[in-house]
């Protein structure tokens, strides 16, 4: 067994960085080391993760907003690494482990100075800005997808192909077949943008599940997370299609949720799809168009290649278009089956443990973790 250490994992408020972060504290509070969380306000407040864990909140500015949002912004991450500093000092962490999100950056710059090792996990296909920014300094970075966009080839050399991990609760679906669908039995579709919603969604869902032949739209039982905003006129949009749907804006149980599910229809976020993959469930994703270097996109070109899902661009996506992507998947009870299969098939179902495994072996040098390109590198000795 490992010695125990302490960690510090630093992440931005948003789902998409939180949720792997949290299963990554489980997992090495599982294997006896301490665990301490640096995020902002939202982060800390996350409904479900990170409890029983230490938290510390650091400020940290978005870059932009021309030159005085420059100024304020770096400010706050100098004070924010002032802040993880006196942190490191007293609880002289083995590693940093950055998730991405402005939050992660005055940490990570804070261990650079302190010369605490460090690693960054990427969520997307698409390198985020502040990994891009510290990506050249860390020890070593982990990826969720096999290509990933602006990620520089000088950087292959200490890059692991992980995954995104997941909840155990998700993880655990992965061994529940997926659900038996009879061709006159009931047809359960969830509806969910991510940990925002998705006003989209709450436009065009309704009004293209109504244009399905009758035997099908009978079929139908929804579940449908909705902003506060739209949720009234959701709700009302489905009872004048007689379609029966619960509506909620948020879904405590979403694990459930999605072991219920025959398609999920969704924004393409990291999360999203790393749940998909590892439950084995066939989507039709709706990329977020504003979304960072069209980073949604790139998420859900491995899933949509390998047929577990179909991709519709929020500029094409209407109650006509998705109608007819409906009907494709869900027609045919073998063809659902086996689009469950091939997104299941794109699922790393061990991104938690093997990340783990690298987090411990950053300190010396080790074999290849999981399906990683190269051996970790060898960190910096901590306050050397």
């Amino acid at each position: 067994m490992t010695e125990s250490r302490s960690y510090v994992l630093a992440a931005g408020g948003t789902g998409g960085h939180m949720v792997p972060a949290a299963a990554l504290a489980v997992e090495l509070t599982r294997r006896g080391h301490h665990v301490a969380l640096i995020s902002d306000d939202r982060g800390v407040r996350f409904p479900g993760l990170f409890e029983g864990v230490e938290t510390h909140v650091l400020p940290a500015g978005r870059l932009g907003g021309g030159p005085i949002g420059m100024a304020r912004a770096v400010g706050k991450m100098l004070a924010g690494r002032s802040m993880a500093l006196k942190l490191y000092k007293a609880r002289r962490p083995a590693a940093v482990i950055g998730f991405g999100g402005y939050p992660a950056f005055p940490a990570l710059l804070a261990a650079f100075r302190a010369r605490i090792p460090t690693i960054v996990h990427e969520q997307n296909a698409v390198l985020g800005r502040v990994n891009r920014l510290v990506a050249g300094k860390v020890d070593a970075i982990a990826t969720s997808y096999e290509h990933v966009e602006r990620l520089k080839s000088g950087w292959e050399p200490k890059t692991h192909l992980i995954g995104n991990p997941v909840r155990e609760e998700v993880l655990a679906l992965r061994d529940r077949p997926y659900p038996v669908l009879d061709e006159d039995g009931i047809f359960r579709v969830l509806v969910t943008g991510g940990s925002q919603g998705a006003s989209v969604l709450s436009q065009v869902v309704p009004d293209g599940l109504a244009l399905l032949p009758v035997h099908f739209r009978r079929r139908l039982q929804v579940t449908h997370q909705a902003r506060v905003e739209d949720i009234d006129t959701v709700r009302a949009k489905y009872a004048a299609h007689s379609i029966p749907a619960e509506i909620a804006t948020y879904l405590a149980d979403m694990p459930e949720r999605l072991a219920w599910a025959h398609v999920v229809i969704a924004r393409a976020g990291a999360s999203t799809i790393a749940e998909l993959t590892a439950a084995g469930r066939p989507a039709i994703l709706v990329p977020l168009p504003t979304a960072t270097d069209d980073h949604q996109t790139a998420n859900a070109r491995e899933i949509s290649e390998a047929g577990g899902a179909r991709t519709i661009a929020q500029r094409a996506f209407t109650a006509p278009e998705l109608a007819k992507q409906m009907q494709k998947l869900g027609l045919e009870t073998e063809g659902l089956a086996l689009a469950a299969a091939r997104a299941r098939s794109c699922g790393r179902p061990y991104a938690v443990r093997d990340l783990a495994d690298l987090v411990e072996s950053i300190n010396a040098p080790a074999a290849p973790v999981g399906k990683a390109r190269a051996a970790a590198t060898q960190g910096r000795p901590a306050y050397a």
